[in-house]
């Protein structure tokens, strides 16, 4: 049985809750004074639905059962955190958007029709959606912005990002931000100036050119070096995730920090007032 929810501390729920990120939200949230647990979200069919999921994930029950029936949720929450699927993403938002709770988004790999589907959603609710969540990778964009601004196409711009081998999309969103940030900096769009996968004969590189190269093995949470590179120096910054924590901690702040703000689309820039 569901727990009655105190009144006082927003409630949350979490999408992907077998996935690490949503356990580790979960345990987050468990031993938080700030936040509360108010459902946890799986896909139909999956094994945990119908059961506590304390239990399901090793430990004592929590009072919460996994469910695959999002709106009821929602309806009774003051938050969503969301590290799925594009296409889950998507949807959830709608019904966010319905319910009028804030939609804290992690999910990588989103294409434009995916993003304007997001945009429509974030007219009716607050929507904060970043690559990353954590303050250091962040900074780190912001860093990437101004020396992209500082220095001219002699320049080079390289993003490489290493991360465990059950990532799926590539580049990462954290490199795509970077890119991003990058292109700004430049007074450019990044969609001009991508190149990803170089592979073969691809001739001589392109002046003003973003290129990313991805990495993928063992457990590894999540590294980015921005290089900048000219004729006899190159510029390194480099963000290392050794915990993957830093993202769960950055995602409950988002939710949190949502709560008063009117609807919209933000991201942790805004969040962290920088």
């Amino acid at each position: 049985m569901t727990q009655a929810l105190p009144t006082l501390l927003p409630a949350i729920v979490i999408t992907g809750a077998s996935g690490r990120m949503g356990q580790m939200l979960i345990n987050l949230i468990s031993r938080s004074d700030k936040v509360q647990l108010a459902g946890c979200i799986e896909r139909k069919d999956h094994s945990w639905i119908g059961q506590d999921i304390g239990v399901m994930m090793g430990g004592a029950p929590l009072g919460v059962l996994v469910s695959d029936d999002a709106l009821p949720l929602f309806a009774k929450a003051q938050a969503v955190i969301d590290f799925t699927t594009p296409s889950a993403t998507v949807d959830f938002a709608a019904l966010a958007a319905q319910a009028r709770i804030v939609h804290v988004i992690g999910t990588t790999g989103l294409e434009a029709s995916h993003l304007n589907s997001l945009s429509r959603a974030a007219h009716h609710a607050v929507l904060v959606r970043a690559g990353n969540m954590s303050l250091g990778v962040n900074l780190l964009v912001q860093l990437t912005k101004k020396v992209a601004a500082a220095l001219d196409t002699d320049w080079d711009i390289e993003i490489v990002e290493s991360h465990h081998r059950h990532k799926v999309d590539a580049p990462s969103g954290t490199a795509l931000m970077l890119g991003e940030a990058a292109a700004q900096g430049r007074g450019n769009d990044l969609a001009n100036l991508r190149d990803s996968g170089r592979d073969g004969i691809t001739g001589a590189r392109k002046i003003g050119d973003i290129g990313f190269n991805a990495i993928r093995g063992g457990d590894v949470v999540g590294e980015h070096d921005v290089i900048f590179a000219t004729e006899g120096e190159r510029i390194v910054l480099r963000h290392l995730a050794t915990d993957r924590a830093i993202f769960a901690r950055g995602a409950l702040r988002a939710a949190l920090w949502g709560q008063d703000k009117k609807p919209g689309h933000y991201d942790m820039m805004d969040v962290l007032g920088i």
